[in-house]
């Protein structure tokens, strides 16, 4: 059987509601709600470390980011640790990579890094493995705005670009497929920055004229009910994920046009989602009150859809499921079993139901705006944070204190928070174990975990 070629098109902070697959009453996403009815929607696919770096150190290595030291921003994958780019390569695959890296830079976390690539070339053993076509920038919401940038070449030239920045990252993708001679399959990461905000004008940079042409959202239910700034930036937030479908269309046609379409997996995720200040209000915040860095479902839940290869059918899955499990995944579409290597599963296996006695639970660990972990089960959502520990310094911590217990059958927004009530003190007991259970998976020491304040 011809190997196939492998697309990672991921995007940035984007909820999994803005995609009309997950209920999105605005046509935001045709074309990946095309690509659901002939592949495969996760359903209940979530994040396991809502942070641009970590999560993409996670994306990169199929190792937690408490396993790689990646636990933060501004801190680099470490030199010896496999990459999936090593593994492709190794394999006789093509590696290409585009668009935001946000793994190369050193230093902390509030401070210029020590070893600072945030807006020059990022030299080649910095790249993580990646030998072949790269167009990129290590934080590429540093080196550009919503209609003009820069990313760097393999060679670490500057590719300067003029026109909305969604349009010109997927055009350094179509370059690569226009010069790609097939001799070898490829295994290609797009990685935009849209929907995430610009951070140095506080707000998001959708395409000129989105705030008309979306005019009539519809919040979503946690957004609407909780006090944040959605109300006036959703509408430039589904512009920029309505950019990312068209040029997710833009790429599906050239790869018709050169041939390759019926070859190619095409996998479709984003890092993370965006409570839009709406969480990470309380005392045990480090000063981050943004869009992130929360266990809640706003800021864990993200769209999941694979198309290509035995994905297929317009199949559903139900089951909740780690995007840690991506790394994983991805060599196993290409036959290249890692065994216990990395962490997750391999997603085939769980739409084919091929996982004896699988748990049914994902886990996620959080930094930056506190040291925090939690569990998300079928039914509860669960979550501890570490007292006098800062976020950005510390990994992990010996204790926790529970933080927030909800029943989502009950409370599905997350609005009543019960870690508090007598009456699920069982529950938090069970889920107490389990979250202990799933720190050990992840090399982390067993905790002491302490009742709420």
């Amino acid at each position: 059987m011809t190997r196939p070629n492998i697309i990672f098109y991921f995007t940035d902070q984007q909820r999994w509601d803005t995609v009309g697959a997950y209920g999105q009453p605005l046509d935001i996403t045709p074309t990946l709600d095309k690509l659901a009815e002939d592949g495969v929607v996760f359903e209940e696919a979530y994040s396991s470390q809502p942070v641009c770096g970590p999560c993409r150190s996670i994306f990169q290595t199929g190792l937690y980011p408490t396993e790689t030291g990646c636990f933060r921003n501004n801190i680099a994958l470490p030199e010896g640790v496999k990459t999936i780019a090593d593994y492709f390569n190794e394999n006789d695959y093509d590696t290409a990579y585009i668009g935001k890296w946000h793994l190369a830079s050193d230093g902390e976390l509030e401070e210029e890094p020590t070893i600072d690539y945030t807006t020059s070339a990022i030299p080649p053993e910095r790249r993580g493995g990646y030998k072949g076509f790269w167009r990129a920038s290590d934080v590429l919401e540093f080196t550009s705005h919503g209609y003009d940038g820069y990313v760097f070449d393999e060679n670490m030239n500057k590719c300067e670009f003029k026109g909305y920045r969604v349009d010109c990252i997927t055009d350094f993708a179509l370059e690569y497929l226009d010069q790609y001679q097939g001799d070898k399959p490829f295994f290609m990461t797009i990685s935009h920055i849209e929907p995430h905000h610009q951070n140095d004008r506080h707000c998001y940079e959708g395409p000129d004229g989105s705030k008309i042409r979306f005019k009539d959202f519809e919040l979503p239910k946690d957004l609407a009910e909780l006090k944040g700034n959605a109300a006036e930036m959703y509408p430039d937030y589904l512009g920029c994920c309505r950019s990312l479908d068209d040029n997710l269309a833009r790429l599906i046609e050239k790869l018709k046009e050169k041939g390759l379409y019926d070859n190619t997996i095409i996998v479709f995720a984003s890092d993370h989602g965006s409570h839009f200040m709406t969480r990470n209000t309380d005392e045990n915040l480090n000063g981050y009150d943004d869009y992130k860095r929360s266990c809640h479902s706003s800021a864990l839940h993200v769209p999941l859809v694979i198309a290509g290869g035995a994905f297929k059918g317009g199949k559903r899955v139900k089951d909740l499921v780690s995007t840690a499990s991506l790394p994983k995944t991805f060599l196993a579409m290409a036959g290249i079993d890692v065994g216990d290597a990395m962490i997750g599963e391999n997603l085939q296996d769980v739409v084919e139901n091929n996982i004896p006695n699988r748990v049914n639970e994902v886990f996620a660990q959080i930094s930056e705006s506190r040291v925090g972990r939690c569990i998300r089960t079928e039914k509860y959502l669960y979550s501890v944070f570490a007292p006098n520990k800062h976020g950005g310094v510390h990994a992990g911590s010996d204790v926790y204190q529970e933080d927030f217990l909800y029943d989502l059958e009950k409370d599905p927004y997350e609005l009543n928070n019960l870690v508090r009530d007598p009456a699920y003190e069982q529950v938090r007991v069970e889920l107490r174990e389990k979250l202990c259970e799933h720190m050990l998976k992840a090399k982390e020491e067993r905790p002491t975990i302490l009742p709420a304040a």
